[in-house]
């Protein structure tokens, strides 16, 4: 019985972990980010001709205060999100990141995200 117990309880730690591990977004708002969006930012951010920031020794992560050097865009106009007006996005080393507009706070980062239109 001992020797169930111990796989069961193994079985479930490990389909706890699977979720995070499969979630490549991380976000510190209400609103609701897809990685659709990530990707629409970025094909958004190509036909407009922003500039991608690579810099490998910036790795900014949700909370992450965007340096006031670092140019923000607004969000697509197409893009629907609850209070769209608070945020900013750029892009950093190929991730679309969203920040409050006002902290310069990163409130969402994409880890990866495709090109739009494919998988």
């Amino acid at each position: 019985m001992k020797i169930f117990s111990l796989s069961a309880l193994a079985a479930l730690s490990m389909l706890a972990i699977v979720p995070a591990a499969l979630a490549q977004t991380q976000t510190s708002t209400t609103t609701t980010w897809t990685n659709d969006q990530g990707s629409a930012i970025q094909a958004y951010s190509t036909t407009q001709k922003y500039p991608v920031i690579t810099d490998t020794t910036m790795n900014p992560d949700v909370g992450f205060v965007l340096p006031g050097t670092v140019t923000v865009y607004p969000l697509p106009a197409d893009m629907k999100v609850q209070d769209a007006d608070n945020y900013d996005y750029t892009i950093v080393n190929n991730h679309p990141i969203v920040i409050d507009r006002t902290t310069r706070k990163v409130v969402h980062i994409w880890s990866t995200t495709a090109p739009a239109g494919q998988p």
